[in-house]
């Protein structure tokens, strides 16, 4: 028989997304909706294990639906991989009082979810909160929609310096192991060529594709990046070796970094993380655990944890090979 819920306790870990706060007023007002209590744990499983409690009313998440980051803050905690640290967070939680967990982040917080259900029995469900899409069983993360229309931006801009000064721009955008940023960003900025650590398209090739692209009559062309591409050691090499084989391009690079991560969420995120904040209450309050809340085919769909984080969310080859086509 499953134990009655009447706390849950909410917590944001690993880095940050945007929509993360619009998931965290979800959850808070769903428990309020169904008459139980919300306890938000603050520095994510690091919290956990510190007592960081704070119980939180509908008013308390008024005004942050449209801001980035999480109000609730986030950290990768090392105390909790030990068993140590874990039994020290279920002391904490016995304590409060909480029944129940839910946990916004990726992998490596689905990990930790897993871990802690498995030694306590202790209900958790997790909603996928990561810019770089790469969770399995669900086709967007809370974050995705708006890191992607940052970069776009971001390379709408660069383009009209490239264009003003026939060059040759390698913009590097995050996907240290997924290269979904990178094809869906340089497919809507328009890209030349797109580099993802799912396709190693090449030094060789890579040359003979700007090469073509400059005998098409093209004066400036923009190449992005995916972090974890692997052509070259990093992406400043890569543009060195361009530059050095062919001279006749002025090769820049421009590295996103961490603004990718920053920005008010997108209304497609602010609605996704509204609606997976709401499942993921009332899954609890179902006498579910171990799941993830995901999106399919815009349906709200439950994924066992372990598949979310061992399962591999496919890159569109559909899309590579519009992108072939446009950049001809």
């Amino acid at each position: 028989m499953s134990k009655i819920i009447k706390k849950i306790g909410v917590l944001t870990s690993g880095g940050d997304a945007p929509g993360m706060n619009a998931a965290i007023r979800a959850v808070v007002r769903a428990c309020a909706y169904y008459k139980i209590e919300c306890v938000g744990v603050y520095r994510g499983y690091q919290g956990l294990i510190e007592g960081d409690f704070k119980l939180l009313s509908a008013r308390h998440v008024s005004n942050i639906i449209n801001r980035g980051g999480t109000i609730l803050k986030s950290a990768r905690s090392k105390d909790f991989r030990a068993k140590e640290g874990r039994e020290k967070a279920y002391q904490e939680i016995q304590k409060e009082g909480i029944d129940a967990l839910v946990l916004i982040g990726g992998d490596g917080t689905f990990t930790g979810g897993m871990v802690f259900n498995d030694e306590f029995n202790f209900p958790c469900i997790g909603i996928p909160g990561t810019i770089d899409n790469d969770i399995f069983g669900t086709n967007y993360t809370i974050g995705y929609d708006t890191a992607l229309n940052t970069v776009v931006e971001v390379i709408d801009k660069i383009r009209d310096t490239a264009s003003s000064h026939n060059r040759l721009f390698f913009v590097e955008v995050m996907g240290r192991d997924a290269g979904f940023i990178a094809l869906n960003a340089g497919v809507g900025a328009g890209a030349e060529e797109i580099l993802i650590p799912e396709e190693d398209l090449g030094l060789e090739r890579l040359l003979e594709s700007l090469k073509r692209t400059k005998r098409s009559g093209k004066s400036s062309s923009i190449v992005v990046v995916s972090e974890g591409d692997k052509i070259g050691k990093n992406v400043f090499e890569l543009a060195d070796y361009v530059e050095e084989n062919l001279p006749q391009y002025e090769v820049r690079v421009s590295v996103l970094g961490h603004m990718q991560r920053g920005g008010s969420p997108s209304c497609f995120d602010r609605v996704l993380a509204s609606r997976l904040g709401v499942k993921a209450v009332e899954l609890l309050l179902d006498g579910k655990t171990n799941l993830m809340v995901g999106l399919l085919n815009n349906k709200v769909e439950t994924t066992n944890l372990e598949n979310a984080v061992k399962g591999h969310h496919h890159i569109n080859k559909e899309l590579l090979r519009v992108s072939d086509i446009m950049s001809i």
